[in-house]
C-alpha cells in the first residue's frame, strides 16, 4: 500500500494523553479504528471502555460513525504539513438501567385558588 494512501491518526484522552499515533488506510472503517483504540487503551486509567461501542470518536466537530472510512472523515488542509491528525475520544460507559416506578401521590389533593379576571 502506497504510503501517501495512509492517514496517520492520534487519539486526544479525557485526561490529556494520547493514545498513537497509528496509521491507517483511508478505506479503513471507524469501527476498526475504534477497535484498535480499546486494544491500545492505557490499563492503568480509571475509565477504561470495554467495546467500540462505548467510544465516541470527535473530529472537526463531529461525531464520526462508525460504519464511515478514514477517508471520509479528513479535512482538506492542503497547506498544512502533514501531520498526524488529533481525534477527540470520549467514553461513553452504559449504565444498567434502574427500573423506574410511578410515585403515586398518597392522600387528597390540595385544592388551589383559581382567580378569574373579568
Amino acid at each position: 500500500m502506497p504510503e501517501e494512501d495512509l492517514i496517520e491518526l492520534k487519539f486526544r484522552l479525557y485526561d490529556g494523553s494520547d493514545i498513537g499515533p497509528f496509521k491507517f488506510s483511508q478505506a479503513s472503517t471507524i469501527g476498526m479504528v475504534k477497535e484498535r483504540i480499546v486494544s491500545e487503551w492505557p490499563k492503568d486509567n480509571k475509565i477504561t471502555p470495554k467495546s467500540k461501542d462505548e467510544i465516541k470518536l470527535i473530529n472537526a466537530g463531529k461525531i464520526l460513525e462508525n460504519s464511515k472510512a478514514v477517508g471520509q472523515c479528513r479535512m482538506p488542509f492542503e497547506e498544512l504539513p502533514k501531520t498526524a491528525i488529533t481525534m477527540h475520544v470520549v467514553v461513553v460507559q452504559s449504565v444498567p438501567k434502574a427500573k423506574t416506578e410511578k410515585k403515586v401521590v398518597e392522600g387528597p389533593r390540595k385544592q388551589t385558588c383559581g382567580c378569574t379576571i373579568m
